[in-house]
């Protein structure tokens, strides 16, 4: 590629969000500190529905669950999403920095490492949860997980406690 085409194509960053303090950390944090090089890139915002528990969907398939119920969930839970990311957008705005917003469904971990492979994302950013060894080992560690199968570079951001 030439120089005109390089100083033309924009850099993607992808900062996943959740409803934490960390997660809103993490935005701000990376707002304040690549201020800069945001304003020549691409920055997504994404996040992820919650997965639900659906067991008691076998009680649906004994007529005690109405499916508009699940329906209902699952607008609730878009709705909650987007108003997320609509936050998240504002905080961008305030640093001048225009944004995509992106939904998807699924485990964050793999919702997110697809969505950087789907959408050629060449930085992510994440807030760490600041979760001991053994919560890590039972609750998981999305970032762990991001910055070992993400194909791009990530960046997780710690908030100092």
């Amino acid at each position: 590629m030439d120089e005109e085409g390089k100083k033309t194509m924009k850099r993607k960053v992808m900062i996943a969000i959740d409803e934490s303090e960390f997660s809103r950390y993490a935005l701000e944090w990376t707002l304040e500190n690549f201020h800069d090089s945001l304003l020549n890139s691409q920055l997504v915002l994404f996040t992820v529905l919650p997965m639900v528990d659906y067991g008691y969907i076998y009680a649906s398939s004994l007529g005690f669950t109405p499916p508009e119920l699940l329906k209902s969930i699952q607008d609730n839970q878009k709705k909650v999403a987007t108003v997320l990311l609509e936050k998240a957008d504002d905080i961008c705005k305030k640093h001048g920095i225009t944004t995509e917003r992106v939904i998807e469904a699924g485990d964050p971990k793999d919702a997110i490492c697809q969505a950087v492979e789907k959408m050629k994302i060449q930085l992510l950013v994440l807030g760490s949860h600041s979760r001991g060894a053994l919560k890590r080992a039972i609750l998981g560690s999305v970032s762990n997980y991001c910055v070992n199968n993400a194909n791009c570079q990530v960046l997780v951001v710690k908030k100092k406690l």
